[in-house]
């Protein structure tokens, strides 16, 4: 099933939700990053919580996620927009921790307990929205939901699912994301809260071939809905070989030329996505010509 997101309101509009399917972009980012297993399920999850994120801003908007703890992986950077596309790493892809003694992975220990959460939005204004909390479990779900509480006054709740297959391949992955509007009373929002609670575990559902729209029935169990959007969602990067050729201009005609010298060409990889990008001397003298040019 292809990856994609629904976006969806209560009749008595008394709160939105999202709920998506990541299994795709997430299995694509694991691959390019040759993670670990404790680092698959991390950086799964914190890429399907920036695809929800990100589909809460207007047309242009992009969201940067930025989970940094005192654990192995020390650092997961995840960019989600509007329209679906998703990219993210892990500081130390490879880096892993025993499972917990339920047998389930301990994202919590491989992110580390003592860290912060980042949230940056560019709303297509002079200055980005920034706001910063402490991690609140390490669990990514919960750190998520504990922001929107805290920075953005937003009663939430988030969910946040990777199945590893016994090998280690991504078998399935999703989320969701759900908000109390400001209609909404303390004890509908409790009621919603338990209702949420007594699901199944959102990784289960997601292994049960369980779509968003189901879910997003179970979590509305009795409470009429209507779904208001859906779109695609993918491991899409921004990286290109004349964003690294603008980056090597922005540093100067004497900083070219001593790489030409040194080296004789110019490596760079995408730390996203991975993407290696190789300039050879004589595209290096084009790039220093064109700055004497000026």
């Amino acid at each position: 099933m292809t990856d994609y997101l629904v976006r969806a309101i209560t009749e008595a509009e008394h709160f939105r939700a999202l709920a998506c399917l990541s299994t795709g972009l997430v299995a694509e980012a694991c691959r390019r990053h040759g993670t670990s297993l404790t680092a698959s399920a991390a950086l799964g999850r914190a890429l399907t919580g920036g695809a929800l994120m990100g589909a809460l801003l207007k047309t242009g908007g992009r969201v940067a996620l930025k989970l940094e703890g005192n654990g192995p992986l020390r650092k997961i950077l995840v960019e989600a927009d509007h329209n679906g596309a998703v990219r993210g790493y892990v500081a130390e892809p490879q880096a892993d921790v025993p499972p917990r003694p339920d047998g389930k992975l301990d994202v919590a220990a491989g992110l580390g307990q003592a860290g912060f959460l980042t949230v940056a939005k560019d709303l297509g204004m002079r200055e980005p929205y920034r706001g910063i909390v402490q991690l609140y479990t390490s669990e990514i779900a919960e750190d998520l939901a504990y922001y929107f509480s805290e920075s953005e006054q937003i009663p939430s709740a988030v969910g946040l699912g990777v199945y590893l297959e016994p090998g280690g391949a991504v078998g399935a992955a999703g989320g969701f994301l759900v908000q109390a509007l400001p209609a909404a009373d303390p004890g509908a929002t409790d009621g919603l809260i338990a209702q949420i609670g007594r699901m199944p575990p959102l990784t289960d559902l997601l292994r049960e071939g369980k779509t968003p729209e189901e879910v997003l029935g179970l979590i509305f169990d009795g409470i009429p809905f209507r779904i208001l959007e859906k779109h695609a969602l993918a491991f899409r990067c921004s990286c290109s070989r004349e964003r690294m050729e603008r980056a090597l201009l922005s540093l100067g005609r004497e900083e070219i030329d001593s790489l030409i010298a040194e080296l004789g060409e110019a490596v760079g990889t995408c730390e996203f996505c991975g993407e290696r990008y190789q300039l050879s001397r004589e595209e290096l003298e084009r790039l220093s010509r064109q700055l004497s040019a000026h």
